[in-house]
């Protein structure tokens, strides 16, 4: 089993930065992905970004070229908010995936979320 801590979040007035960071504790031999997930107020739950294991990275459009991915052999995930806007308010969450072929069984871990508020 693994368990998700995050850390980082909270009040940021627009333009500034916030680092996320998510450790997981456990055995992560089987995470292929880390993501970063964030829900809004109205709003269906947007990726922000991904990392894989391999080194591949995912951004979502809106965060492309202000927020960077990165992690420490699928045991931690950070995120770095760069300009932060307004829009980017939302509750954030670390998500880390997996599959043991042994058992074929999927493997899906989440951390509680923190909620990022930009505004002045």
């Amino acid at each position: 089993q693994v368990q998700l801590v995050e850390s980082g979040g909270g009040l940021v007035q627009p333009g500034g930065s916030l680092r996320r960071s998510c450790v997981a504790s456990g055995n992560t031999d089987k995470i292929y992905v880390m993501v970063w997930y964030r829900l809004a107020p109205g709003k269906q739950r947007e990726l922000v970004a991904a990392i894989h294991t391999g080194g591949t990275l995912e951004y979502a459009g809106s965060v492309k070229g202000r927020f960077t991915i990165s992690g420490d052999n699928a045991n931690t995930v950070y995120l770095q908010m760069n300009s932060l806007k307004p829009e980017d308010t939302a509750v954030y969450y670390c998500n880390f995936r997996g599959y043991s072929v042994t058992s074929r069984t999927n493997m899906d871990y989440w951390g509680k979320g923190t909620l990022v508020t930009v505004s002045s």
